[in-house]
This record gives structure tokens, C-alpha cells and sequence, in this order.
């Protein structure tokens, strides 16, 4: 497992969606190199049984922030949640459901982006990932909102990366590929024959981390993936067509 540099991304970082999957490995990842945690996520009682067992394990720190990121406004209460940390990283996950999601995937990634941005390029360095989707590769039919705010955060974090290198930030853009949290299992991908089996969210977010150290813009979670993607998307796409033929009703 990666060790993050305490000086450079320490000594708090704020994780976003830390009760579950990718946040919850993220937030342990940071945790093992001895990073205070401030988690965020609507959760109240998870989050503190996740703050509970970081801070038993490692050590450290651990703020929880129970707030719902799909609410407009959510930027003020959670600046002011952190007014009082020193923020060396900041990890923006997005999560699922039609306006809410573009608040979820577009508006918050820019809010956190914008007000962290500017806190670490003050201080002189830090990091920041935002984590996208495989669907940001180019419009999914049946899901054409979804991809569309999937793209924003990889093209903000890809832009950001060179804004803020002159600063002393790294941007990172995490593209999961096919990680094993409670995602696969909710849209039926356990059901299906893929190209490859998922990978464990602890290797995801080992690979993102590495990468944010090395300063990459973008990490995508297996590389291999990648040439599978078109097959994985036809897959998903046929997935979606046959439930929306079931819900019909018959004629």
C-alpha cells in the first residue's frame, strides 16, 4: 500500500462518500499513513463506526460531517466543518440518482474543487482527486445524464491538474474500472459476463493514490480494462434495453 507523504498531504484530508466502497477504502488508505480524516457522507452512524475503527487501527484523527452532497448550498456548512483544519487532500467521490445527480456529479466536484483549490494552492501544496466513471468516456445510451456528469469531472480535474501544478497541487482524475463495491451488484454487472472480474476497491484506491504522489492527471483502474470498455458498454447497454422491454406492459 502506498504511503502518502504527510508534509504534502497531511495533516487532515476531507473524503467524501467515506461510508462505504471506494470512500471507505479511501478513507482507510489515507488513515494507514497517518493522516487525520474528516468524512463526509449522509450516514451519521456509519461514518462514526468508520471514524471509530480508523481511529482504533491507526491513530489517528477522525472528523465525521453527516451532509447530504445532492443539496444545493452544500458547500457553505461543509467550508465551515473544516474552517479550522489544515486540508492537504481533499477526495470528491460522486454518487447516483436526474437533477440530483448533476448537483451530485457537476456542482459539487466544482464547489469542493474551487474552495479547496484555492486553500491548498495558499498553502503550497496538497492534492486533490476527483473521482469519475468509465462512462465518461463518451455518451451511454440509457444513461446519457449520467455519462454527461461523469465527463465534467474528468475534464475539470484534467484542466485543474495543469492549473494548479505551478501551485504545488496535484490533480488526480480516478477512473474506476469494474471495482467491487455495492455499485456492481445494485446494476446487475455480477450478473453478467465481462471481460475481466472486478478488482477489490483496496486496489483501486492504491493505484489512485500512487498515482496522485507521481502526479498523473488521469489513473483508470487496470489499464487493461480499457481495450474491454466498448465490450463492457454494449453489455450494460443490452442489460438496460431488456429491463426496459420487462417493465413494459404487455400489449
Amino acid at each position: 500500500m502506498k504511503q502518502l507523504d504527510k508534509h504534502v498531504y497531511g495533516p487532515w484530508a476531507l473524503i467524501t462518500g467515506a461510508s462505504s466502497g471506494i470512500g471507505e477504502e479511501y478513507a482507510r488508505q489515507v488513515a494507514a499513513s497517518g493522516i487525520n480524516v474528516a468524512l463526509l457522507a449522509r450516514r451519521e452512524q456509519r461514518l462514526k463506526e468508520v471514524a471509530a475503527g480508523l481511529t482504533a487501527r491507526y491513530g489517528i484523527q477522525a472528523r465525521v460531517i453527516a451532509a447530504d452532497l445532492s443539496h444545493d448550498g452544500i458547500l457553505e456548512p461543509v467550508a465551515e466543518a473544516t474552517g479550522d483544519l489544515d486540508i492537504g487532500l481533499v477526495v470528491s467521490l460522486p454518487r447516483q440518482r436526474l437533477r440530483e445527480i448533476v448537483q451530485l456529479n457537476v456542482i459539487t466536484h466544482l464547489d469542493l474543487a474551487h474552495h479547496f483549490g484555492q486553500r491548498l494552492a495558499q498553502r503550497g501544496r496538497g492534492g486533490i482527486v476527483l473521482v469519475s466513471a468509465v462512462a465518461a468516456a463518451g455518451g451511454l445510451p440509457y444513461m446519457a445524464n449520467d455519462s454527461a456528469t461523469k465527463a465534467y469531472s474528468l475534464n475539470l480535474g484534467e484542466a485543474l491538474h495543469a492549473e494548479l501544478a505551478p501551485a504545488g497541487v496535484n490533480v488526480t482524475v480516478h477512473v474506476p474500472v469494474l471495482v467491487n463495491t455495492p455499485v456492481v451488484a445494485r446494476i446487475g454487472l455480477d450478473r453478467m459476463r465481462l471481460p475481466a472480474d472486478p478488482v477489490s476497491p483496496e486496489q483501486a484506491v492504491d493505484e489512485a493514490l500512487t498515482a496522485l504522489q507521481a502526479n498523473q492527471p488521469t489513473t483508470i483502474t487496470r489499464p487493461e480494462m480499457t481495450a474491454a470498455f466498448e465490450g463492457m458498454r454494449a453489455a450494460v447497454v443490452q442489460m438496460i434495453k431488456a429491463r426496459l422491454a420487462a417493465s413494459q406492459p404487455a400489449h
